[in-house]
């Protein structure tokens, strides 16, 4: 565990003694409360039951509520990539500890918008001192291996924790306690060649639309010229505002007629254990972009605060990263992104054993989500991690999903296979957790109060 004087420490040695005393001392809790409220209340919120911060949470600043700290500095991230299986842990727990994340988004960070977050969001009237001073420490400073573009997934991958007794076949439980927005604004970004509407490799329209619906617009498609600055991806900055009840909501544009304005809903993108086995750092098998069997980059917005997130473990210490954090998600996620915000979160990481009872039998192979509400079985249509390519279809998620939720249904519920299948037809739900990851992703979602209240 990190002590305040250790987390201070490391802070400075990232940061600089003066980079970190503006951290610390930048932001005044009624400057930031200011920021928040910007504009007035808005619309159609509904209360809040979470207290969010007033203040920017700097690094080490604000309320750290985990038995353990952990900042997102640049020896402590991969910038696109996962920990492999074999990989150095820079944290080390017990099993039913928590541990505070300040996680780091990628946007306002990443090539295609200047790598200078300063200079970025200074573009939208962001204070140089609301800018995270951890965000400002990776764009200049990271070095762990060199960056690329075009190769590299996008995001800040923070960890990996080690979690005392666990080991491969085991399942490690990840319950997020709390979610709390670091910064009042993000990002929702489209870029060429990805989302639900993108142009295809060989430069025409995916299959169902012309050319003409391609999103971002084919003729404003500039990567031929190498320079992700002139790429033409588009970047959608989002102000993040106080409703009824301090409930947050995002805000956006609607031209001539105003705004639009949407409810917050805090989550991790990615939370996952060591999978896979990579040379060097950045082997492609490592790519934080896909989800694989041990979570990554999940995208299942119900994944929020009360929520647990099931992963099988594969390595000694089940090795637990994080990164990806949004404010706000729709099922699908078409665009690209979500709405992309640093997010301070507490887990709760607890290791559970085979026959103990402590996890559904599913997720000892598969991913597994519940909620205090529903059970929520995981489909993924390429889940070995992109070793053998990447698959995008969307049956082959779905039908894994049926499949996870049969056998829950079956081996933990006791329904007759038929009858839950007939079941599952009636009165499950089954979302689209994301069609932008190159794994896709399909979720159930089962009632627990169809069984009496759940298990």
């Amino acid at each position: 565990m990190h002590t305040p004087a250790q987390t201070r420490d490391l802070l400075i040695a990232a940061l600089g003694r003066r980079g970190f005393l503006r951290a610390a001392g930048a932001v005044t809790a009624a400057g930031s409360a200011a920021a928040l409220a910007a504009g007035g209340e808005a619309r159609a919120a509904a209360p809040s039951r979470t207290p969010y911060p007033r203040e920017i949470l700097q690094p080490g600043r604000g309320p750290i509520d985990g038995d353990h700290y952990l900042p997102s500095l640049p020896d402590q991230i991969r910038w696109g990539y996962l920990p492999s299986v074999d990989a150095e842990p820079v944290l080390r727990i017990r099993s039913g500890e928590t541990v505070t994340v300040d996680s780091v988004s990628h946007e306002g960070l990443l090539e295609d918008q200047g790598r200078d977050p300063v200079a970025y969001f200074g573009g939208h009237e962001v204070p140089a001192g609301q800018v995270l001073s951890d965000a400002v420490a990776i764009a200049r400073d990271y070095a762990r291996a060199e960056r690329d573009f075009d190769a590299d997934g996008p995001h800040v991958i923070t960890g990996p924790i080690h979690v005392a007794g666990a080991e491969p076949g085991d399942v490690l439980k990840v319950e997020p306690l709390s979610l709390l927005p670091r910064v009042p604004y993000g990002v929702i970004s489209s870029r060429h060649g990805k989302g639900a509407l993108a142009r295809q490799t060989d430069g025409g329209a995916p299959a169902g639309i012309t050319a003409a619906e391609v999103m971002p617009p084919v003729a404003t498609d500039g990567r031929p010229g190498g320079d992700p600055a002139e790429y033409g991806n588009v970047s959608v900055f989002t102000a993040i505002r106080r409703g009824r009840g301090g409930a947050l909501n995002g805000v956006l544009p609607l031209g001539s007629r105003g705004e639009v304005t949407f409810p917050l809903g805090p989550h991790m993108g990615t939370m996952g254990v060591a999978f896979a086995a990579g040379e060097a750092l950045n082997a492609p098998e490592l790519n934080s972009i896909p989800p694989n069997l041990g979570g990554g980059n999940i995208d299942i917005n119900l994944l929020r605060q009360g929520s647990a997130f099931y992963l099988p473990v594969f390595a000694e210490g089940a090795l637990f990263y994080t990164g990806d954090p949004h404010f706000a998600m729709a099922d699908g996620e078409v665009a690209l992104t979500a709405v992309e915000g640093s997010l301070r979160t507490t887990f709760r990481l607890t290791v559970c054993k085979p026959g103990s009872g402590d996890a559904p039998s599913v997720a000892f192979r598969y991913p597994f989500g519940e909620t205090a509400d529903a059970w929520l079985p995981v489909g993924l249509s390429d889940p070995d991690g992109g070793r053998n390519g990447q698959v995008n279809d969307l049956d082959t998620a779905m039908r894994r999903a049926v499949v996870n939720a049969l056998d829950f249904l079956e081996h933990d519920l006791g329904m007759d296979r038929a009858v839950a299948y007939a079941y599952l037809s009636a009165a499950a739900d089954f979302h689209i957790s994301q069609v932008v990851d190159r794994t896709v992703g399909v979720h159930a979602v089962i009632d627990k109060g169809h069984f009496g209240g759940g298990r």
